[in-house]
């Protein structure tokens, strides 16, 4: 359901002058009207699943020079369209702010619904192994690829599809999911692991254009696959056995990008799928439909 809600700017300043004694005067000419986005005004639309780790799309009015919620930059198309992520432990309110050319405002709190992770609590202590320096000299390539592919910004309409199942199966980890050694929390799971079978074909969840196709396995993704939807949002696909795509192609949905497999740091063959918008991670079940 939309939910529209606006603040109006200010549309008029008063003036005033001062008359020193009492014969003509000079009147001065009336002030400038004021800028074209004085009146600046309308509603900010926004649709979606707003809960954390969930998302959003809406529109903004014409006359909108920038677009913020929380502390992020949100970018908008020449329709006013946008998207935006909300992360696994954004706050319970988030306010979004659209600003006309001149810097006048509409802004409007945007209530994200709490969600019961599934947390796992054990009387062990949380292992803080360092990487040896062999292990790093592996890894800062592969992070620095990773990175510069979630920089590229595509003009994808990924964005603004409703988003398919890249491949069914069981469902074999949960995004969210995370373990409180001994009061302190580890890292939570950042994707959604489907687990069909070793080999089985899995397909674009919505069109996007590969930013990242690794020519050989990378130390714990594994094969792994990169596609940006457009607006910052964008897929990885992890410990696939093999590729189908490569770095460059753009792909529609329900296109075939890979196969399941068990490479890099894998217990068994699943595809792992992590979704992410700027820096905000993402539930991909709050994307698609039912199994």
């Amino acid at each position: 359901m939309r939910s529209p809600g606006a603040v109006a700017a200010p549309l008029a300043m008063l003036l005033g002058c001062t008359v020193p004694e009492p014969r003509p005067v000079a009147v001065p000419p009336p002030a400038a009207p004021p800028a074209a986005d004085a009146a600046y005004s309308g509603a900010i639309f926004v649709e979606g699943a707003l809960e954390q780790g969930g998302w959003l799309r809406g529109r903004v009015p014409p006359g909108t020079a920038r677009l913020t919620i929380g502390a992020a930059r949100v970018p908008f198309d020449a329709e006013g369209r946008f998207f935006a992520g909300i992360d696994r432990d954004a706050p319970a309110t988030l306010r979004i702010t659209g600003s006309g050319a001149n810097g006048q405002l509409l802004s409007r709190d945007l209530t994200v619904a709490p969600r019961a992770w599934p947390i796992e609590r054990v009387n062990v202590p949380l292992r803080g192994d360092v990487p040896s320096e062999t292990f790093m000299a592996i890894r800062r390539p592969e992070l620095a690829a990773i990175e510069a592919a979630r920089a590229v910004r595509s003009d994808s309409p990924g964005w603004t599809q409703a988003f398919e199942w890249p491949v069914k199966g069981r469902i074999s980890g949960r995004f969210g999911s995370q373990r409180i050694y001994q009061g302190v929390p580890g890292a939570y799971h950042s994707g959604l692991d489907i687990a069909p079978g070793d080999g089985v074909p899995y397909v674009a969840p919505a069109d996007g254009v590969v930013v990242l196709a690794a020519s050989r396995p990378f130390s714990l993704e594994g094969n792994l696959l990169i596609i940006d939807h457009g607006m910052g949002l964008n897929s990885a696909f992890l410990h696939s056995s093999r590729l189908a795509v490569k770095q460059g192609d753009r792909v529609r949905q329900g296109q075939l990008l890979g196969y399941v497999g068990a490479t890099g740091r894998a217990s068994g063959p699943h595809l792992h799928w992590s979704l992410k918008w700027q820096d905000a991670r993402l539930d991909p079940l709050l994307f698609l439909p039912e199994q």
